[in-house]
């Protein structure tokens, strides 16, 4: 399965997350948006891979934008 797709959006969606937090203004439901957008692309992702080591990548993923989420919350 090719995972090409949601990997091009996953990056789009993290260019947008970086503008968002250069804002003066707040960001705080754009970015717990965006995080769900990004969430959606990494789930897909590992339900297409067959492959452990990117099985495992994507655990660190979510993972990782969990703590983003949590952080997030905090943010007006």
């Amino acid at each position: 399965y090719s995972v090409n797709e949601e990997i091009k959006r996953l990056g789009t969606h993290l260019k947008e997350y970086f503008k968002l937090l250069a804002k003066d203004e707040p960001v705080g439901k754009r970015l717990d948006f965006l995080c769900q957008e990004m969430n959606r692309e990494i789930n897909t992702i590992g339900s297409k891979s067959q492959m452990v080591e990117m099985n495992l990548q994507v655990v660190l993923m979510k993972d990782g934008l969990e703590n983003i989420r949590e952080q997030i919350r905090n943010i007006e």
